[in-house]
């Protein structure tokens, strides 16, 4: 059995799950989000839990019962929830600014970026004196969210030895010493 795939799924009050011809409905105060779900896993739903079990034991079938777990977890969270990333500009000069769904980041090119979001995501950058520029996206969708997350930052990857360039707020980055000066 899937460490993973046989704890069952605690729906919160407000959330409602429904499963029709193998797709699986989350709707919440947050939004709603339905995946489709492979055949050889089956989804229950009674009360507030929610129940995924496979129809063999084949490693195939093991791999997407535990995926589909996961899926239809951060689904539920999702929709009660939400997720939120903030990324952090770190570098002389860099700034960032958005108009509705765009937004413009300027990064140290001979150019302004451009990229324009999906109405899912929520987006807010804040610049203040002193401090780097933060841009704050939230969403109920966290596959979504982390995909335009990682394509933000690889607009300017932070590097190693000043630590420049887009990152996410708390991660920790593995600095290196860089040369030392020869006697």
């Amino acid at each position: 059995m899937s460490r993973i795939g046989k704890l069952p799924v605690h729906i919160p009050a407000g959330v409602t799950v429904t499963v029709k011809d193998n797709v699986v409905t989350v709707k919440g105060p947050k939004g709603e989000l339905s995946q489709t779900v492979n055949p050889v896993v089956s989804v229950s739903v009674d009360g507030n839990l929610c129940h995924v079990t496979r129809s063999n034991d084949e490693k195939q079938s093991r791999a997407m019962h535990g995926l589909y777990r996961a899926l239809i977890h951060n689904m539920v969270v999702g929709v009660s929830e939400g997720y939120r990333k903030v990324l952090e500009l770190v570098g002389v000069g860099y700034r960032v600014s958005n108009q509705g769904q765009v937004i413009e980041f300027s990064l140290g090119y001979s150019h302004p970026i451009y990229l324009g979001l999906p109405n899912e995501i929520k987006v807010e950058t804040k610049s203040e004196r002193n401090q780097n520029p933060l841009v704050i996206l939230e969403s109920c969708d966290k596959q979504l969210l982390g995909q335009v997350c990682a394509k933000i930052r690889s607009f300017r990857k932070p590097e190693p030895y000043k630590g420049k360039g887009i990152k996410f707020q708390d991660e920790v980055l593995r600095r290196k010493a860089g040369k030392s000066a020869a006697k």
